[in-house]
């Protein structure tokens, strides 16, 4: 049971990051400065969501590490530490100062310099939390790694 909750936070924590990385694309590639402001104040809405759902996947991951050893679980780990280090000290930050921004009209080089910051801190996230899911799919049992070709005829 305890690793299907773990699943299910973690994909909905990397489905968070997902919607937030591609809802800035869109606004700011397509749409105007009000629906930019408008996405910047939803993520820091969709935080009441993603935080916890990180929270959990952390503290379960780490439950269902102690049961187990191995180069996988190491490697789920040490992303997972990179993960909340990218959220805690660039993304959280970036998403208020952002929706401050947006929220005064201030769409100037230093908005979008953070932005920039932002989205690559997301796309960061979103790789690694998108490795740790396989790699825990490949835990689990539920996903073989594939194997090479063979070369003969």
């Amino acid at each position: 049971m305890k690793s299907k909750l773990h699943g299910f936070f973690g994909s909905v924590a990397l489905v968070c990051i997902v919607t937030f990385w591609v809802a800035t694309v869109v606004s700011e590639l397509f749409l105007d400065q009000g629906s930019v402001t408008f996405v910047k104040n939803a993520i820091l809405t969709g935080m009441w969501v993603l935080i916890p759902a990180m929270a959990a996947t952390g503290g379960s991951g780490f439950s269902l590490a102690s049961a187990r050893r191995g180069r996988l679980v190491d490697v789920k780990g040490r992303r997972m530490k990179v993960v909340a280090a990218n959220g805690l000290l660039v993304l959280l930050p970036s998403a208020w100062g952002l929706a401050s921004w947006a929220n005064a009209g201030q769409f100037d080089r230093a908005f979008y310099t953070l932005q920039a910051l932002e989205l690559v801190a997301g796309a960061v996230n979103v790789t690694l939390l998108a490795l740790n899911m396989r790699d825990g799919l490949r835990l689990a049992g539920r996903l073989v790694p594939k194997r090479p070709a063979s070369d003969s005829v």
